[in-house]
């Protein structure tokens, strides 16, 4: 039997145990050796009844002085057992009468189970039991007893037979083979992978528990250094991959960024020409450019974007840039075409909403190389979109699309692959950007234009609600407009739509003199555009919203924005819609109007977004304060679905991991395949990120 072979080569599996196996992700033989326990029990030692404590999960031992049944609520059948060092009660809900005759006086008993308060003083409620006449039980267990994640009709018991049958295979195979040097894990004092895997099936000393508990064995800590390795390595081998195809190398622009440049009214930050610069000599490789830029609300992404375009396009080349949605791809659409129509560069808007004629007027331009520049969203890829010749693919907040989308726009290109600039608002912490980027070059542009007023951010409690409905009619009267963002937990978006229409009524009737807009994600994409383009030209003085307003939204007179229950969203959100103010020269602020009672973490989250603005900072905290899937979104964590590491747990190794890549590509290559195939399995879905 070897560990590639199915689970149903098992003993006692068949095909339904198979099924309800695979239904957790267990598949082979060598799956059951990584499908590690969540929590141990320690049935290793009897303890006392005297030194019992609340909580605890313990073995006694003792014998019944008594047992009878009580009919209270519900009937209930009460054994006492002592030990000499004191008095517990057994609680059974459920029983037989052949029960209740065994559990007589003078029976011996051994319990498992949690000691908790009850109406007899200190009880185990249904605990595990074995009654016998003598007190000859057998030996205790000498682990901790695992207990495994699980899935109806996959018991513990069965579980832990199965892994033991898989331990069994490991051994007669001699272990695992070592794809990371011993010698390399020596210093940190780690164990091979076998010992590893052997020690978290079978701890051997309950001194371990907590240890294990919070993933910080040396056994746990082996497996996580080596998981994280092996993504990384698979982030490596995505981009030697992409690479392998190349990609036309695009000369630096002479005339178009000048000419860009001398139009506008400000100079671009040492931050914008830096990462400028880096896109450019990326662009001049006949290797596909792979770069991610992050940058903060506000900080000029969009500009550094035009200037990467007018480089391919100067070269003969077409770009295309994507975005999320149509309200920020027609926010793009009009801020690239009025730069680009006084340069004699050609932009078309491609989107879902458009008629026949419209779509194949914009689509034969596209394919005889007329438009230069095409912004859009997913339409950019569909069948029947032909590119004449596209040589550089901008995404905008790339984590809102999925795989396949990104893979489809790239495979629009006819001569090899096109340059690739991703560009996100949500900074990412550099260790998590050094985990879930990999495979990307990232630029940091961390430097706001000049002209930039902070935005000041205060916290208020619902309670003072009448104040700041005064407060925004004050803002309203000097000539500024409003935004009003309404928060739910229910992912509904009928609900979320029901409280902002509410709060809209109120608004109105509270302030009959302003006039109040709704926007929320129920709405058809045309309404949405008509709304904001509405509050952009001044036609509204408050929008109140969902969410929705989140990304893409540049209204340079609207410098007051109220968020509803902040509590209830991340930080990096949070950041993201304060960012929607203070877009202008004019003095922004940002109320955060929480709603009682607050939690700590509630509180924490908003003292970290009144004391900073600096985005990076504030997603250092979110980090801390939520881990790295919220972090990240679902896209990312989706595409990283570790199984024993934690990002934020085992950040430590984060900056330990590319060093070995590196040493491990150099010296032992071909370790490399064989470690990723360990622990991504169908690693070349990876390949398609």
């Amino acid at each position: 039997m070897q560990l590639e072979d199915p689970i149903s080569r098992l003993t006692g599996v068949g095909p339904k145990l198979a099924e309800k196996c695979e239904s957790i992700g267990l598949n082979s033989i060598g799956d059951l050796l990584f499908h590690l326990p969540y929590k141990y029990q320690d049935r290793t030692r009897i303890t006392p009844i005297g030194k019992l404590q609340l909580g605890m999960a313990v073995v006694v031992q003792g014998q019944v002085l008594g047992s009878q049944v009580l009919f209270g609520r519900r009937r209930s059948l009460i054994c006492r057992l002592s030990d000499g060092t004191g008095l517990i009660s057994m609680r059974l809900f459920h029983f037989t009468k052949a029960q209740q005759m065994r559990l007589s006086e003078g029976t011996h008993l051994r319990l498992y189970g949690e000691v908790r308060m009850g109406s007899t003083g200190l009880e185990m409620m249904h605990p595990e039991y074995v009654a016998r006449d003598d007190d000859q039980f057998r030996p205790l267990d000498n682990t901790l007893t695992p207990l495994y994640p699980s899935s109806e009709g996959l018991n513990q018991n069965r579980l832990r037979a199965l892994v033991e049958q898989a331990i069994t295979a490991l051994k007669r195979q001699g272990g695992l083979a070592e794809w990371v040097p011993p010698d390399w894990l020596a210093g940190w004092g780690l164990p091979s992978l076998t010992e590893a895997l052997l020690t978290l099936h079978h701890p051997h000393s309950s001194s371990d528990t907590q240890a294990l508990l919070d993933g910080l064995h040396p056994a746990q800590q082996r497996l996580a250094l080596e998981e994280l390795l092996a993504h990384h390595l698979s982030l490596m081998l995505i981009r030697q991959k992409t690479q392998a195809n190349g990609a036309p190398a695009i000369p630096p622009s002479n005339t178009l960024v000048t000419g860009l440049l001398r139009q506008l009214p400000f100079q671009l930050t040492g931050a914008q020409q830096r990462v400028a610069g880096e896109i450019q000599k990326d662009m001049g490789l006949s290797l596909p450019m792979l770069r991610l830029v992050q940058g903060d609300v506000g900080s000029g992404k969009t500009l550094v974007a035009m200037v990467a375009a007018l480089q391919a396009i100067e070269a003969g080349f077409q770009v295309a840039l994507m975005a999320p949605t149509e309200l920020l791809a027609e926010q793009h659409f009009r801020t690239l075409q009025q730069w680009a129509e006084p340069l004699g560069v050609r932009c078309s808007l491609l989107l879902g909403k458009q008629g026949k004629r419209q779509r194949e007027a914009i689509l034969a331009e596209l394919a005889d190389g007329t438009t230069e520049l095409m912004i859009g969203t997913h339409a950019l890829f569909q069948a029947g979109v032909e590119y004449h010749r596209l040589g550089l693919v901008i995404i905008d907040e790339q984590h809102r699309f999925g795989v396949h989308q990104r893979l489809a726009l790239k495979e629009k290109a006819r001569d090899g692959l096109p340059h690739q600039l991703t560009m996100t608002a949500t900074p990412i912490p550099r260790t998590l950007a050094m985990t879930a980027y990999a495979d990307l070059d990232v630029s940091i542009i961390d430097e706001l234009p000049p002209g930039r007023t902070p935005v000041t951010t205060t916290v208020i409690s619902q309670e003072r609600r009448d104040a700041v409905i005064r407060r925004v009619d004050a803002a309203c009267e000097s000539g500024r407009q409003v935004y009003w963002v309404c928060t739910l937990i229910e992912e509904s978006e009928e609900l979320q739509a029901e409280a902002a229409e509410e709060t809209a009524d109120v608004l109105q009737r509270c302030l009959p003199a302003r006039r109040v807009g709704l926007l929320h994600g129920r709405m058809k994409p045309a309404d949405k555009t008509r709304l904001m383009a509405a509050f952009k030209d001044r036609q509204l003085d408050i929008l109140v919203a969902t969410t929705v307003i989140e990304v893409g939204v540049d209204v340079p007179n609207a410098s007051v924005m109220i968020i509803e229950n902040p509590e209830r969203l991340g930080l990096a959100q949070l950041h993201q819609l304060r960012g929607r103010v203070g877009r202008g020269t004019i003095d922004s602020h940002c109320l955060l109007m929480f709603g009682s009672p607050l939690s700590e973490q509630g509180k924490q989250r908003l003292d970290v977004m009144r004391s900073t603005s600096d985005g990076f900072v504030i997603a250092e905290e979110d980090l801390k304060l939520r881990g790295p899937g919220e972090v990240l979104g679902t896209r990312q964590t989706g595409a990283m679905a570790f199984r024993v590491a934690d990002l934020e747990r085992d950040r430590n190794w984060l900056t330990v991991v590319p060093e070995l890549a590196h040493r491990l590509q150099t010296e032992y290559p071909s370790h490399i395949s064989p470690l990723v195939e360990r622990w991504l399995f169908n690693a070349d879905r990876y390949a398609q990120v």
